[in-house]
């Protein structure tokens, strides 16, 4: 519970700030999760503090909402490419994706349970994307996208989670999937220079070379 809030804590997610009147205030609760190798053992304890998002009022706390889903024509393209240029395929994840996503919306939330700070009454204004926040898969995805186009990186005219970006005859490929990134290049220098630009960013871990069935 601690390394997740000061995972919190190194984004500057939220503010705490005195409870409004007149203004909903969310609920927030711990998600707790075992996580096991490939023989079923357990090597690691996970927990979560999410948003009680199903109390957002739509209009109020949120406008829009959606999830940065790669379409499965997608994901085919990029494995028949890989395929066809002969190169292989990286796999790397974001911690905690949503705490990197800039709200729009003024929000607030209650203080986690268990690390109540003892001011009379204050509750939490995030700054940034909270899990459980209808609003933050739309956030992480605007900060991310903007920070691909920033960087040359060219977006799929038909497929938003696609991001593509080409140097003479270099091709460079990513598919995101809400905080997966699949990339590969035709030059392995440039695989590597997207690693180290994404990890300067964002916390990232470096999953390996993607293995399919």
């Amino acid at each position: 519970m601690q390394e997740e809030l000061n995972q919190f804590e190194r984004n500057e997610v939220w503010t705490l700030v005195p409870r409004p009147k007149t203004t909903n205030v969310i609920g927030t609760k711990w998600i707790f999760r075992n996580k096991s190798d490939e023989d079923g053992n357990i090597v690691r304890n996970k927990a979560r503090l999410v948003a009680q998002g199903y109390s957002q009022i739509e209009g109020i706390d949120f406008e829009e909402t959606f999830a940065p889903v790669a379409r499965l024509e997608s994901i085919r393209l990029l494995l028949s490419i890989s395929c066809v240029h002969k190169f292989k395929l990286h796999q790397m994840d974001v911690k905690s994706a949503f705490l990197n996503g800039f709200l729009q919306e003024e929000v607030f939330v209650e203080q986690p349970k268990g690390f109540v700070d003892a001011h009379p009454q204050p509750c939490l204004s995030p700054q940034e994307g909270t899990y459980g926040l209808k609003q933050a898969p739309r956030a992480w995805y605007e900060r991310l996208t903007q920070f691909l186009v920033d960087n040359n990186y060219t977006r799929g005219s038909v497929d938003k989670t696609l991001f593509i970006k080409r140097d003479n005859d270099e091709l460079f490929i990513a598919q995101i999937y809400v905080d997966d990134i699949v990339f590969g290049s035709t030059n392995n220098t440039k695989v590597q220079q997207f690693v180290d630009v994404m990890s300067l960013e964002f916390e990232m871990s470096l999953v390996g070379e993607l293995v399919t069935s």
